[in-house]
């Protein structure tokens, strides 16, 4: 059997080797769950797409190196950009259907910009185990799918070195930690999800989900620049619609094979 995969990265600030590189896997028919987990894993990038349609309508799924997950930005992202220059070259828009319902993607010059749900955050009490996973206390601590760790600046969030083994035990699969940006970023993140196989996600479209809600009440604001600052770092523009968010960026192409199974 021969699968296609794609390497592209997503978010990326200078073209490739920036960004979060996600595997894409345009397929004719869905593949066992186990044969899909096994090409994830193989992969060992943060997310591999897996989708099957046509017309500009698409059913995806996404896994990272050990499991499946709901919701995935820089996948779908990449999964779009396959469509539109390998798949269906002139189309703008696609609608992929999901485990999160309808995500829509559209071209908008060299970006290309998501819809997704938006999943407000909510306060909680600080909690220990949570300092102590990453190694400094949150001045405010949320939570989403995942907690939504505050800090006070840009410097405080590059400067974390969390204790995954710690970061494990907690009752939520990952941590994205976030404080205000400078210059032209309105604020920035670090994604770190080791209950999903991943220490650090380099970028996270899904963590917006919750990061937009919170800085454009906090800022007063609906449009906002985000930055993701891990190693590879990745931008993010980001516009707060009320039950939805929108988040674009640029994409870059790495590779394009087969895989043989």
């Amino acid at each position: 059997m021969e699968i296609p995969i794609h390497h592209i990265d997503a978010f990326v600030t200078d073209g490739v080797f920036t960004g979060n590189p996600a595997a894409v896997c345009p397929l004719a028919e869905w593949l066992p769950d186990g044969v899909m987990q096994k090409i994830a894993t193989e992969n060992n990038l943060s997310e591999t797409a897996f989708f099957v349609g046509g017309n500009g309508r698409y059913q995806i799924r996404w896994m990272t190196p050990s499991t499946e997950i709901d919701l995935c930005g820089h996948a779908t992202l990449a999964s779009a950009h396959v469509v539109f220059q390998k798949l269906e070259p002139g189309r703008t828009e696609v609608t992929f259907h999901s485990k999160s319902g309808p995500l829509s993607v559209r071209a908008d010059g060299e970006r290309l910009v998501l819809d997704f749900p938006s999943r407000p955050a909510q306060r909680r009490e600080l909690d220990p185990a949570v300092a102590r996973a990453l190694g400094r206390a949150p001045i405010e601590l949320w939570a989403s799918r995942d907690y939504l760790a505050v800090f006070g600046s840009e410097d405080e969030v590059r400067a974390l070195a969390p204790d995954m083994a710690l970061l494990r035990g907690l009752d939520r699969k990952a941590v994205t930690v976030t404080a205000p940006g400078t210059g032209d970023v309105d604020f920035v993140s670090r994604f770190f999800g080791p209950g999903y196989g991943i220490d650090e996600d380099p970028v996270t479209g899904s963590s917006h989900t919750w990061l937009i809600p919170y800085w454009s009440h906090r800022l007063g604001k609906k449009r906002l620049h985000a930055r993701q600052v891990s190693e590879r770092g990745g931008d993010l523009a980001c516009d707060d619609l009320g039950d939805r968010v929108a988040i674009g960026g640029r994409v870059a192409s790495y590779l394009e094979g087969i895989i043989r199974i």
